[in-house]
């Protein structure tokens, strides 16, 4: 017998009522306290935290990639692109000001009081001298205002994917191509800031970001805190920002881009608009996370923005489980601590008698090895073992197949 009338679907859990994402925010919450409490005991160093924050600030970034990649779809080698153009960003604000702490005084200390051309003139010279120039690019229009550098921070990568963005999906370019073009981008970018006369010192980048102006005096381990507090607030309201958007009608229209994009426009759907949002909102996300993450690495440079950094992006968030936000932001915090470990020496070497393992020297080729395992034997990632303990509860027999509406649909399906 045909079933007359629809059966209700079980909506989509949203933040509010996701169990995940309280789960997370709460572990956050917990990570956060006790780090603070033993960075104020001097049990942990300050370059700890600051390891801790950045990864944060990694999670981020990881976590809106899999919104790009393991709901929408669209495997992006480009988003640490976007990481480092946040980074850049702030950095001009940093070193300019930083620059002018340094260079006023001095000047003031002259016979004749500088004027404003002069003192800008002396913290072009102390910037740009390191590639030959003294001149202020036209990018730097805005360095000497932190207010107008933090709307860049979002303007600059937001911009960059939008119009990106908007020339890919309306040529309806997808899969490996887009993925292609995507790191051709990033590769384009990277090679252009390598060169001196980019306005952003050429291979030398910028460096000293951590030392952050008008606060020279506050030690080191209080600013590491401050950024660690600032980069977990970041990820955990990104972290609902995104839980919101893949939920609801917004989340299934995303998924169903991923698994059947011609299905969705013959729906009746605008899968560009979908999919140049999701590209666009994860791109300004990714550079809030790289202005945070900078001042904490303390320098910038155009090897950052390279091609191999967006793959690492995309192996983090396979390791993690795509499709699952705190699978990615797993993935993102234990490949990163472990790369940490692994290259900074933390790993003891194995003395293998005609061979000597170095860590240092077969990282790459351990984590290489483990993206190979996890794309063959475990295509969920960690994420995945969630699904394995679920699998396991005892299940509930009051859904559509328990004996209130599972009675009524056995029935329909016997007649």
């Amino acid at each position: 017998m045909a079933v007359s009338e629809s059966l209700p679907l079980r909506p989509t859990p949203r933040p509010a009522t996701a169990p995940s994402t309280w789960v997370f925010l709460g572990a956050l919450a917990v990570f956060t306290l006790v780090v603070t409490v033993m960075a104020s005991q001097g049990m942990i160093s300050t370059a700890f935290v600051k390891t801790l924050g950045k990864t944060l600030c990694l999670m981020l970034a990881a976590v809106a990639m899999d919104v790009v990649w393991g709901y929408t779809g669209i495997l992006s080698l480009g988003h640490m692109a976007f990481f480092g153009l946040g980074g850049y960003m702030i950095g001009m604000w940093l070193m300019y000001a930083r620059t002018e702490n340094i260079v006023a005084p001095a000047l003031a200390q002259q016979p004749l009081p500088p004027t404003q051309d002069e003192i800008r003139d002396a913290i072009g010279s102390q910037i740009f001298g390191v590639v030959g120039a003294s001149d202020f690019p036209l990018v730097w229009m805005f360095s000497h205002s932190l207010v107008a550098q933090l709307a860049l921070v979002v303007l600059v990568p937001g911009l960059l994917a939008l119009v990106f963005g908007w020339l890919a999906f309306r040529s309806r370019v997808t899969g490996v191509y887009l993925s292609i073009l995507t790191q051709a981008m990033t590769l384009a970018l990277a090679l252009y800031l390598f060169q001196n006369d980019s306005g952003l010192r050429g291979n030398n980048g910028l460096s000293g970001l951590q030392n952050i102006p008008g606060y020279e005096q506050v030690p080191q381990a209080t600013i590491s805190l401050w950024f660690l507090w600032a980069s977990a607030l970041a990820l955990a309201l990104g972290y609902l920002l995104f839980a919101w958007v893949v939920s609801g009608k917004m989340g299934s229209v995303l998924r169903a881009v991923r698994d059947d994009e011609a299905r969705v426009r013959f729906l009746g759907y605008h899968v560009e608009g979908f999919k140049l949002f999701a590209f666009t909102l994860t791109a300004v996300v990714t550079g809030i996370a790289g202005a945070l993450y900078y001042p904490q690495a303390g320098i910038i440079n155009p090897a950052e923005i390279a091609p191999i950094a967006s793959i690492y992006l995309a192996v983090w968030v396979a390791i993690g489980g795509r499709g699952r936000l705190y699978g990615a932001a797993i993935g993102a915090a234990l490949v990163s601590l472990l790369s940490s470990w692994f290259t900074g020496g933390g790993a003891p070497d194995i003395n293998l008698g005609v061979y000597t393992v170095q860590w240092t020297d077969w990282w790459l080729v351990l984590l290489g090895l483990s993206f190979v395992c996890v794309t063959l034997f475990a295509p969920k990632g960690i994420g995945g073992l969630v699904d394995l303990v679920q699998a396991r509860r005892v299940p509930d027999r009051q859904g559509d197949y328990g004996p209130d509406k599972g009675a009524k649909r056995q029935e329909e399906g016997r007649e």
